[in-house]
C-alpha cells in the first residue's frame, strides 16, 4: 500500500541512509540511539524549514488584542511576526509581543500581524514532509557517518524535493507580482 510520508516513514528514510534497519513504531524508540538521533534531526529540520515561511504556514492579517494588563500573548507555535502597519515595530519574544519603539511589552490597542506558524510534522503538506525528510536524512547521514558518496546522492534528492516544495508553494500560494509586493503595488497605484 502506498502512503504519504509520515514521521515514522521519515525516520526510516533517515535510518536507511546509514544502512540501519527500519523501526516499526515511534513509541518505543528510546533504546535505539540512531532512531532517537534521527527523530531529533527531523524535528530540527522541520523547524528550520517552516521558519522560512511558506504559503501553508503563513497567516496574514491576524489581529491580536492586549489582555487586561496590556500584554499581547500569542500562540506558542508562532515562528515569526511582522506588523501590517509599517510604522509599528514589534518583535516576538517567547509567547509575547514586544513593542520595539516603546521598549515595552505593554500595548494600548490590538496589533495586526502577518505570522509564520510551526506545525507538527504530520500536519504539513506532503511536499513539505518529503523535503524535510530528505534534508534531514542528508544532515543525519553527514553527522552520523560522514560519507561523501552518500552525501552526493542525498544532496541531489534534496534539491529535487526542494524544487517540488517550491512548486507546491507557488501553486497554492496565490502569489501575484502586482498585488503581492508592497513596493510594486505602491508603484502601480501611482498610475
Amino acid at each position: 500500500m502506498i502512503t504519504t510520508t509520515n514521521e515514522l516513514s521519515a525516520v526510516n528514510i533517515m535510518l536507511g541512509t546509514i544502512g540501519e534497519s527500519p523501526i516499526n513504531s515511534l513509541a518505543s524508540i528510546s533504546g535505539v540511539i540512531d532512531a532517537v538521533t534521527a527523530r531529533q534531526v527531523l524535528n530540527e529540520v522541520a523547524v528550520a524549514v517552516q521558519t522560512e515561511g511558506w504559503a501553508f504556514n503563513t497567516e496574514d492579517n491576524w489581529t491580536f488584542l492586549p489582555d487586561s494588563t496590556g500584554a499581547i500573548t500569542v500562540p506558542s507555535n508562532l515562528l515569526q511576526v511582522d506588523a501590517i502597519d509599517p510604522s509599528r515595530k514589534v518583535a516576538l519574544r517567547g509567547t509575547r509581543l514586544y513593542d520595539l519603539k516603546a521598549h515595552s511589552y505593554t500595548f494600548t490597542e490590538g496589533v495586526t500581524l502577518n505570522c509564520v506558524l510551526m506545525f507538527e510534522f504530520d500536519d504539513l503538506p506532503q511536499a513539505a514532509r518529503y523535503y524535510i525528510a530528505i534534508r534531514a536524512a542528508r544532515l543525519f547521514q553527514t553527522r552520523v557517518v560522514g560519507s561523501d558518496t552518500l552525501k552526493a546522492f542525498t544532496s541531489e534528492d534534496e534539491t529535487r524535493a526542494r524544487v517540488a516544495l517550491k512548486k507546491y508553494d507557488a501553486d497554492t500560494g496565490g502569489y501575484n507580482m502586482l498585488t503581492g509586493s508592497y513596493s510594486v503595488a505602491r508603484t502601480v497605484r501611482r498610475f
